[in-house]
């Protein structure tokens, strides 16, 4: 095999149209020796070998090039060639595991020659995430209509955890037999390149659902995964080894236009963005007002540093670089898929920094690992019931805002609310504990569990009609956070007793039985008929987690006026497009204000 490292291989645009793109996708294949750059005889070179030198660098496919231009280009440069060819066959997730070809002919000067030949060229088609030309042509190429794979989990671009939908049910891939083939199938599905590495053992958090795909085996020319000869049985498989994936993706350049200083390590301190401003690039702030985790994950995206752990609105405790104390990008709003910061919405040059100065830029702390927290649809589901309660049972109840504003009209002492009561079993799926944003000195005694909440707006629980909007005011409901149970030999870390410390620690759960107080959502109001039931957790965002995507739970729900009848309870982006589109007529309710009357 040629013993080649990832730099000391390159693609170099020839021509100008190339030379001025991002990505970098067609030019010639050069290999260093010593310190210099050499290009390879495209005597010997296949589109085999093409398609492994774009998948390194990021791209699914190749195509095919204007071969006139380039005899053109070689005609008036004398070239430098490297001695060998190379001999791929195609599904070799690296250069290096490829053969080295036969030796290129040496002329009596010792001079490499390549006689009747040109330096080999590749071109390469981006995945549509990164194609300079839009979409289409990777489209064609790839993309069925409604995508069978996806990573979740991961914290860059082309990295999560892999799962596959199958029968409308998304499920996850056991690691048994996973290997760089493999994986490198579910990479170019995805548009990006060969895989960089497959990962074992749930180390990108552990999935829910089935296991559909055990001891895959993959030739590497699959258009899909599911293409692949596997095992259908996932007996003696869990969600603890689920596969992930690495990903090769091309070099944007995202990463120069970003930094961060004045931190105590690498991983944190204040933003500093690259913009044009009058013709010259200039480092500067961004403004930290409604700063938030979203928005910083996209920076510690941008930057390869992993997940946010923290946002901070104000960094006048770190210093940065004196010469970009302006604020120069302000109304920063990401959806958190974002590539670069660049492409969230923002003002542009019209900077708003009501607060302004050195003090309130915006600020980051990244982090490899970070939880990720999912309800127990099935708990839900099970636990649910009705409850007439007695008005002088609710007072506190009543203080703390837990029944809808008609309970003010109730008589206190002969009057009573319906409350639709269930249990909440939070379950912390992720690669870190779960930690409150607020320290000790901002959490609040609730007086009905007689302890601390550390989280104000923890879960929203609502009911709504068929169409999306609220028939129930619903529930902010605030939490403390302990560990309850945890998997196997973990330990609990944390308790509410005694002003403990609080959070959910990795492979551990949080119950809150249908019993505790405001563990429930009034329906007083509610008149019979069909509803949708459906739990937020961590809807404000207030913690960072590997995936928001499983954080909403919903049910389809009948109410007859004396009963309650709870089914189809899931987590949100379980089934395919088309079954949620069935299970609902809307896509789900993230806020939750009750719309005026």
């Amino acid at each position: 095999n040629m013993n080649i490292q990832v730099e000391d291989i390159r693609i170099r645009a020839i021509l100008s149209a190339y030379r001025k793109r991002t990505p970098v996708t067609e030019g010639y294949v050069e290999v260093k020796e010593g310190k210099t750059w050499k290009q390879i005889c495209d005597k010997h070179w296949t589109a085999k070998n093409s398609r492994v030198v774009c998948g390194m660098f990021g791209f699914p496919g190749e195509k095919t090039y204007n071969t006139k231009v380039y005899k053109m280009f070689a005609a008036r440069k004398k070239q430098r060639y490297w001695p060998f060819s190379m001999d791929c066959m195609g599904t070799e997730a690296h250069i290096s595991s490829c053969k080295l070809g036969t030796q290129v002919s040496l002329d009596p000067v010792k001079n490499v020659t390549c006689e009747n030949g040109l330096p080999a060229v590749v071109s390469c088609v981006p995945g549509q995430v990164f194609s300079p030309d839009g979409p289409s042509r990777f489209r064609k190429a790839y993309k069925p209509e409604q995508p069978l794979v996806r990573l979740r989990g991961g914290a860059n671009v082309g990295e999560g955890r892999v799962e596959v939908l199958k029968n409308g049910e998304w499920g996850t891939v056991c690691d048994d037999k996973w290997d760089l083939v493999s994986a490198s199938v579910v990479c170019r599905e995805l548009g990006f390149g060969s895989a960089k590495e497959a990962i074992t053992g749930s180390r990108l958090g552990q999935g829910i659902g089935p296991i559909h795909l055990n001891e895959i085996e993959c030739t590497g020319n699959e258009k899909s995964i599911i293409d692949c000869k596997f095992n259908a049985e996932s007996q003696g498989c869990n969600h603890e080894e689920d596969a992930g994936v690495r990903c090769n993706i091309p070099a944007m350049g995202f990463q120069k236009k970003l930094r961060l200083n004045g931190g105590r390590n690498p991983y944190e301190g204040r933003v500093e963005v690259l913009v044009e401003r009058n013709g010259s690039l200039v480092w500067g702030m961004v403004c930290g007002e409604n700063w938030g985790i979203v928005e910083a994950m996209v920076v510690c995206r941008q930057l390869g540093l992993g997940f946010a752990s923290n946002a901070f609105q104000e960094t006048w405790y770190w210093h940065g670089n004196i010469y970009a104390n302006k604020v120069v990008m302000s109304g920063v709003k990401c959806s958190g898929t974002e590539l670069s910061l660049a492409h969230c919405r923002h003002d542009g040059e019209d900077v708003t920094c009501p607060e302004g100065g050195v003090q309130y830029g915006a600020g980051v702390a990244c982090s490899e690992t970070a939880p990720d927290l999912v309800l127990n649809a099935e708990i839900v589901q099970q636990s649910t019931y009705l409850e007439d309660r007695p008005m002088f049972m609710l007072q506190c109840a009543m203080e703390e805002n837990c029944l809808s504003a008609s309970a003010a009209q109730t008589n206190p002492t002969t009057g009573y609310r319906r409350l639709l009561r269930f249990s909440s079993q939070i379950h912390n799926n992720g690669q870190s504990d779960f930690r409150p944003k607020n320290g000790r000195h901002a959490w609040i005694w609730h007086d009905c569990h007689r302890h601390y909440h550390s989280m104000e707006v923890f879960t929203h629980y609502d009911l709504l009609n068929l169409n999306g909007t609220k028939v129930a005011e619903g529930h902010k409901a605030s939490f403390c956070l302990e560990d309850t149970e945890c998997e196997g030999d973990i330990q609990k870390s944390y308790e509410c007793a005694n002003f403990g410390e609080q959070g959910i620690t990795m492979g551990c759960w949080d119950m809150y039985r249908h019993d505790i107080d405001c563990q429930w959502v009034d329906i007083t109001d509610v008149p019979p008929g069909d509803y949708l039931f459906q739990v937020v957790i961590n809807p404000n965002y207030e913690v960072a987690e590997s995936d928001y995507t499983n954080n909403i739970m919903k049910c389809r729900t009948r109410y007859d006026g004396h009963r309650i009848w709870m089914y189809n309870c899931h987590i949100g982006g379980s089934f395919s497009e088309e079954t949620e589109r069935k299970f609902e007529h809307f896509s789900g309710l993230i806020d939750n204000q009750l719309s005026s009357r």
